[in-house]
């Protein structure tokens, strides 16, 4: 077989297809430089062609989005200390009805459209297909208020639901931005598809409603999609299902299994590597 561009190697196992070889992406968070869209991209950049990597998941600060809504965080800008949440935004139930549509290019989201824009103007015509992170509307409430936003959810639901229509809002704009930014896809973070927080039923009302809509706004228009199903004890069926074509989740220590999920979906599967494991491995056993 002869070998494969990384953009061919890419829509070729989304599309199940044969490959000259299995594609290889990884990511992971660069503090010390991620309030730098110009320099993030050229760290991102430089990793994907230092390990070879098929693809680029664009790797703005967890946190962009709800930044932008308030929350209050300490940057320390440095490689060992990510972003600390210092204060949550939303306290009482009430100020949820203080949320307004913003702008896809506000704020933070805005620098992270600017690193998509950079790295397609550093890669120079170099074809690695690059996805943006983007966050389920109630992942970005979630981010907002931490775990009092469940309590919420069941003590004043309209308040919530004003809020995430208008989160909902704000993330559709700032997907159709990096659209024009030539952005492959983008990686859908659900962090709330999680029966520890939520059930069955009150995901399918504040959490799929508002989550499907994002991604109806690109999944006809990008070609790698990937639904994250972040956490263990999730909600795996329901977010597999998505309008998706991949599916990412931390298959090696959480439920299900490749195997077990092979059983649920046919969808192209990102996965495969321990990340707690190599966050702590020597370097001779990473080669290894």
């Amino acid at each position: 077989m002869e070998m494969m561009t990384k953009k061919e190697r890419v829509m070729a196992a989304i599309k199940k297809q044969d490959v000259d070889r299995v594609p290889f992406g990884m990511w992971y968070h660069v503090p010390h430089v991620d309030q730098d869209p110009v320099e993030l991209a050229e760290v991102q950049i430089q990793q994907a062609h230092s390990y070879d990597l098929d693809f680029i998941k664009l790797m703005p600060f967890g946190n962009y989005g709800a930044h932008d809504y308030g929350l209050s965080c300490t940057f320390y800008c440095t490689k060992d200390k990510p972003v600390f949440e210092r204060k949550f935004a939303i306290d009482d139930p009430k100020e949820w009805t203080e949320l307004e549509p913003l702008p896809g290019y506000f704020g933070n989201h805005g620098k992270t459209i600017l690193l998509a824009r950079q790295v397609r103007k550093q890669l120079k015509g170099e074809e690695i297909p690059y996805i943006q992170t983007i966050f389920s509307p109630l992942t970005t409430a979630k981010k907002l208020a931490g775990p009092k936003v469940f309590e919420h959810m069941r003590s004043h639901p309209e308040y919530l639901h004003q809020a995430l229509a208008a989160i909902t809002e704000t993330t559709i704009d700032f997907v159709k931005l990096n659209i024009e930014e030539g952005v492959a896809g983008f990686f859908f973070a659900t962090q709330c598809a999680n029966k520890e927080w939520v059930t069955e039923a009150e995901y399918d009302e504040f959490g799929v409603k508002y989550d499907l809509q994002v991604i109806d706004a690109y999944k006809d228009i990008t070609y790698f999609n990937v639904a994250h199903i972040h956490g263990d004890n999730t909600m795996f069926e329901k977010v597999a299902n998505y309008p998706c074509n991949c599916i990412n989740w931390h298959d090696r220590w959480a439920k299900p299994n490749m195997a077990e999920a092979r059983k649920i979906s046919d969808k192209c599967f990102l996965g495969g590597i321990n990340e707690k494991w190599l966050a702590t491995a020597k370097a001779e056993e990473v080669r290894d």
